[in-house]
């Protein structure tokens, strides 16, 4: 029988927490899809960061990297192509129309950002779903940022209308009881129909080969990717540790270079600097306790083990690990600390009053990589060939050859500099 085909999408700017989500959905999907459906699973992760082939994918799956873009003053700016903006985004939305026609997915999962950046996805939702052949799913984090911030990027997408015509569903990456965006008023309340909480992605991601840097008992801190980490990361090389005690601080592989130096100069005995780990889960959860940023990864990664966590969010661009932070902190779940109010004396106390102790978070939602594969499965099912599809002629309905080829003839003139052309 056919594979499923399916398409998970992520624009990636800062950090890797888009990439580490959906590579956690796309071992759920592989594992638990064809019990599901009778059918075998293939897929692509799209991404916009060339660290992401560096993560292990599951059987059936390959990458798609688009050119990079990154946040500056101004917004969003190419990372790495010396080319304005707008043909950057024209050339990934043109690679991102030739994938969803030429792969022709069952299912497209789309994280965070409903139309990627500057609407460069949104063509391609369009022609796929004119020829009825997807199910089109907006997967969300618990928590998008600020209300104010959250309704201003609706708005800028066209709004809830726009939502509902590229979408079927949206599924929240997070516990309703914990920290709902839809009464938050984060997510505009006309799409609530459409909305699935999920859990968190949390329970059940795949376990590495277990074996851990540090030989003895230890403490850890990890600030995610580590583009913005540094100040967590020097803070707390500097803190004490109670005796017998070792730290492992995990600095990420986008930290720069001469940070990493820099923190390797500072550590003091027992401090062991590195910057990724093959088995992040596995240290975690053999850890005496656990000093992390907000994002969303690192925090499910906490909230599936019993290690007490001290979570100290980013203090610039979003608000989204202060409001998460503080609604976990509220159920009871993890505590919270300010950056800006934290020092070497005040985390050294914390660390000697925890290490060693144990939370109970059995009452947080944690199976959403258990749901989302029966979610998927009911859309997929669901799916019903319209009378127009059934009548067009088969000629409509596949792709032709020379249609592919005009397209990547047309990516390969604006990778030569040609005509700017206008945003999708």
């Amino acid at each position: 029988m056919k594979h499923l085909r399916i398409v998970l999408y992520s624009h990636d700017s800062l950090g890797l927490g888009h990439v580490r989500r959906n590579l956690a959905l796309a071992g759920a999907l592989s594992r638990q899809l064809p019990g599901l459906t009778g059918r075998q699973v293939t897929g692509v992760l799209v991404a916009g960061t060339a660290l992401a082939p560096g993560f292990q994918i599951p059987k059936g799956w390959d990458w798609v990297i688009l050119p990079g873009v990154m946040k500056g003053a101004a917004g969003y700016e190419p990372r790495d192509l010396s080319v304005p903006l707008q043909d950057l985004v024209s050339l990934r939305g043109k690679l991102l129309d030739s994938l969803l026609q030429g792969f022709s997915p069952d299912l497209v999962i789309v994280d965070r950002h409903a139309t990627g950046i500057q609407l460069e996805l949104e063509g391609a939702l369009r022609r796929l779903r004119a020829r009825g052949s997807a199910r089109v799913v907006l997967g969300l984090r618990e928590v998008l940022d600020s209300p104010e911030a959250a309704i201003a990027e609706w708005d800028g997408i066209g709004g809830p209308r726009r939502v509902q015509e590229l979408f079927d569903a949206v599924w929240i990456y997070g516990d309703r009881s914990v920290h709902d965006p839809v009464a938050a008023g984060e997510i505009p309340f006309s799409l609530r129909r459409m909305v699935s909480y999920t859990g968190y992605l949390a329970a059940g991601r795949p376990k590495g080969s277990g074996k851990l840097k540090m030989p003895g008992r230890y403490v850890m801190t990890t600030v995610g990717g580590g583009a913005d980490g540094y100040a967590l990361a020097r803070l707390a090389a500097a803190t004490p540790l109670p005796a017998g005690l070792g730290h492992l601080i995990v600095a990420g592989p986008q930290m720069p270079k001469a940070q990493r130096r820099d923190l390797r100069r500072q550590a003091g005995p027992g401090v062991v600097i590195v910057k990724a780990l093959e088995d992040m889960l596995a240290h975690i959860g053999n850890a005496d306790a656990l000093v992390s940023m907000g994002g969303y990864n690192s925090v499910c990664e906490i909230l599936s083990t019993a290690v007490p966590a001290l979570i100290v969010p980013r203090d610039h661009s979003r608000s989204e690990q202060r409001i998460r932070a503080a609604s976990l902190a509220a159920a009871g779940y993890l505590e919270q600390q300010e950056l800006a109010a934290l020092t070497p004396g005040i985390l050294a106390g914390w660390i000697a009053d925890r290490a060693g102790t144990r939370v109970d978070r059995r009452g947080a939602q944690l199976n959403g990589l258990s749901r989302v594969p029966g979610l998927a499965a009911d859309l997929l099912k669901a799916r019903e060939p319209r009378a127009q599809d059934l009548l067009r002629p088969l000629s409509q309905q596949i792709i032709s050859e020379p249609v592919i080829t005009a397209q990547i003839s047309s990516v390969a003139q604006s990778l030569r500099g040609g005509a700017a052309h206008a945003a999708v």
